[in-house]
């Protein structure tokens, strides 16, 4: 099996668009790159969102969550990346992407970034 995944999120109708219902992933298998060390960096990315009309299709999030493995990327940009990239293709209601990164120089670091369709509700950050 080749280690270079396709960043393609797939997506499929949400079965119940009439209804407001969180959908959650953990994903605690995420590794991307140091970009100045090279080293890895190890995480545990968080997703919930409340889907509009299509929901993120399950292979394909963990196919694109591999392809960041070999990429450089600090832990601000690929969560915000995440969350883009993510909104793009599902166009949620809202959605809250953590990246929960193992102990790296001493520092635990947690990034929260979220989004939120205008007219759909409080932020789920408030």
């Amino acid at each position: 099996m080749s280690s270079a995944a396709p960043q393609t999120l797939e997506t499929f109708p949400n079965p119940k668009p009439e209804r407001d219902y969180e959908i959650a992933f953990d994903c605690p298998e995420f590794t991307c790159l140091c970009p100045k060390t090279g080293q890895p960096d190890f995480a545990t990315i968080r997703i919930r969102y409340v889907p509009d009309q299509a929901c993120v299709e399950l292979k394909s999030l963990k196919l694109y969550l591999w392809s960041f493995r070999n990429e450089g990327h600090f832990h601000e940009a690929v969560t915000n990346q995440i969350l883009d990239e993510l909104v793009r293709a599902t166009a949620p209601r809202s959605m809250t992407v953590e990246g929960d990164f193992l102990i790296r120089g001493g520092i635990h670091t947690v990034v929260r970034v979220s989004h939120r369709k205008p007219g759909h509700g409080a932020d789920p950050n408030a």
